[in-house]
């Protein structure tokens, strides 16, 4: 497969390093920086100490200011974290004009290398549910990571300060945060940073994951047992979203800690009124100092575990949404017709009085000539209907059919139920297996503008993808369940051939297969617009959009000539 996209990194070769891990600690501010002092103090007390850190020698950190830019393309704007010799930055990248992070170190630090090669194996994981990895670069005596930037995500930090999460957002956030970290387990990658201020949740309520493998190395961070260090710290994000206490003594991202010599207790004695499944869940994934010692179940060392234990738990439904009764309609005595006019007792019925008959003499006049008038009227079109019938019967034998203007069976007079655009709220793109297309670009999509895009990578054979890969697409949010009967879809790339099919999707991030999601309707075309018309319309907030055919295409400043396509602009009706 060829391809070549300024969205993702040119993937070296990770030089045989093993999988980098590290334990859960305060944040890099890899998105939106909130307390961007607060890591110098803490971390360079645990190097010091020796608690998992490697030493690193006094390298002087790069002298960079707002305003440089780098490759001529990233201007740093914000410095968020300088600590260790290595900077963070929000910067915008001035040729895709979005914002972005950047972390930079000297080429010469004692970690750099190790942080080369933590970027390349997190952008070749290529989940949507991990803040992406958008190139990795040593130059200029500097090696510097570029990543997502999402100014529309909260982070678990700022959601908990004004206080514990509701049962079912808590089991959204354990449950995507558990099946994302078991994705990255099954390729060797670990996060070992986990913690509040790594998890965010984005506008369309997914919960995305910040900083993998990237943050410790930074850090130069590990551990001999990652798959136990990553599940204990998301039994510490469950604890905390159910109690809004850090479930240690000591006090750490915005939380108080448990008080001293009481040891670790379950969430449901910690606040009344804690979901007990979720309680127990936390306990099973947080087994230090024999914390499931006095359990049944057994405890969870691993993602996989964490996973296989929400599976078997009764699903968390969210709240049914409270409707408020509109107040009862008070009728007033000032309604039009009746100001001034004297209140009628209650219970008492006021009969309408009959409007006063024409019977003066100017009455009378003023009948006898509307009806004239009407008798005139009723005569002229007679006449006029006839001449017509006359004129109309005189071409009948000449062509017989001038008046078939509908069809027969058409109850309707040819008229066709109208239809109107729905608003797209948001929108992620959807990734069965290998790495992603361009989810930084879903955007482009729905934002009015044919001159932006979403782009498939290029592949030497085709149109069909597979065995590539089964397909690409993005899963649209419609806001709330809507009748789906159309699409109109715009293409950049003409040629033979063109294949879209619509599904009824569950969420933004799946949980079926494509094959067993509803279908709405499939179009193939050769052209650069496609229109899908459903046979019956499809009741659904999340609709998926899956491409399994693209065109030839010549190469671009993107990719080179192969099979490809890219959407310009999407539009739902229903």
């Amino acid at each position: 497969m060829a391809e070549r996209s300024t969205a993702a990194v040119d993937v070296a070769d990770n030089s045989g390093e093993k999988p980098l891990t590290a334990q859960a600690d305060q944040s890099t501010a890899d998105g939106v920086a909130q307390n961007r002092e607060r890591d110098t103090d803490s971390a360079a007390s645990e190097e010091a100490q020796g608690s998992g850190g490697t030493e690193v020698g006094k390298t002087t950190p790069p002298e960079l200011h707002s305003g440089h830019k780098l490759a001529r393309r990233y201007r740093l704007e914000e410095c968020v974290t300088r600590l260790d010799g290595f900077s963070s930055w929000r910067a915008v990248d001035e040729k895709l004009r979005r914002a972005v992070g950047v972390h930079i170190l000297p080429a010469d630090h004692a970690r750099a290398r190790s942080v080369l090669a933590a970027a390349r194996s997190s952008a070749l994981l290529g989940d949507p549910r991990f803040v992406q990895v958008l190139d990795a670069v040593e130059e200029n005596d500097l090696v510097y990571v570029v990543h997502e930037w999402l100014p529309d995500a909260t982070e678990l930090t700022t959601l908990l300060a004004s206080g514990p999460l509701e049962p079912h957002d808590a089991y959204q956030m354990v449950t995507q945060v558990a099946h994302a970290m078991a994705a990255a387990h099954r390729e060797g990658l670990s996060h070992l940073r986990l913690n509040p201020s790594a998890v965010l949740r984005s506008g369309s309520g997914q919960w995305r994951i910040r900083g993998l493998a990237v943050n410790a190395a930074l850090r130069g961070i590990s551990s001999e047992t990652p798959q136990r260090t990553d599940t204990e710290a998301i039994g510490a994000l469950l604890y905390a979203a159910l109690t809004q206490r850090w479930p240690y003594e000591e006090d750490a991202y915005g939380l108080s800690g448990l008080p001293k010599d009481v040891g670790l207790i379950a969430p449901d004695q910690v606040r009344a009124g804690v979901h007990r499944g979720l309680s127990e869940l936390a306990m099973r994934a947080l087994v230090n100092d024999g914390a499931t010692a006095s359990r049944h179940e057994s405890a969870c060392t691993t993602p996989e575990d964490l996973v296989k234990a929400i599976g078997e738990m009764p699903r968390i439904r969210p709240p049914e949404p409270a409707f408020t009764a509109p107040p009862e309609y008070q009728r007033t005595n000032y309604h039009q017709g009746s100001y001034g006019r004297p209140t009628p007792h209650p219970g008492v019925t006021q009969p309408i009085p009959p409007p006063p008959p024409l019977q003066s003499r100017t009455g009378k006049a003023l009948k006898w000539a509307v009806s004239a008038l009407l008798i005139a009227a009723l005569g002229l079109g007679s006449w006029q209907l006839a001449d017509a019938l006359m004129d109309q019967g005189g071409k009948s034998s000449d062509d017989t059919n001038t008046n078939q203007t509908t069809d027969g069976n058409d109850k309707d007079g040819g008229k066709t139920r109208p239809t109107k655009p729905i608003a797209i709220k948001g929108a992620e793109e959807y990734v069965v297996e290998g790495s992603a297309q361009a989810p930084e670009d879903v955007g482009n999509t729905y934002d009015g503008k044919t001159s932006t895009y979403w782009r498939t990578k290029s592949y030497n054979e085709g149109p069909r993808l597979a065995p590539y890969k089964p397909g690409v697409g993005i899963v649209y949010d419609l806001g709330s369940a809507k009748d789906v009967s159309a699409a109109s879809i715009g293409l950049r790339y003409s040629g033979n051939h063109t294949t879209i099919h619509l599904y009824a999707a569950d969420s933004l991030a799946p949980s079926t297969s494509v094959d067993g999601m509803k279908k709405i309707g499939t179009v193939t075309t050769s052209g650069t617009t496609a229109i899908m018309k459903a046979s019956t319309a499809v009741k659904t907030q999340y609709v998926l959009l899956w491409i399994t055919d693209v065109p030839h295409a010549p190469g671009d400043d993107y990719s080179g000539s192969g099979y490809k396509q890219a959407i310009t602009d999407v539009t739902f009706k229903g």
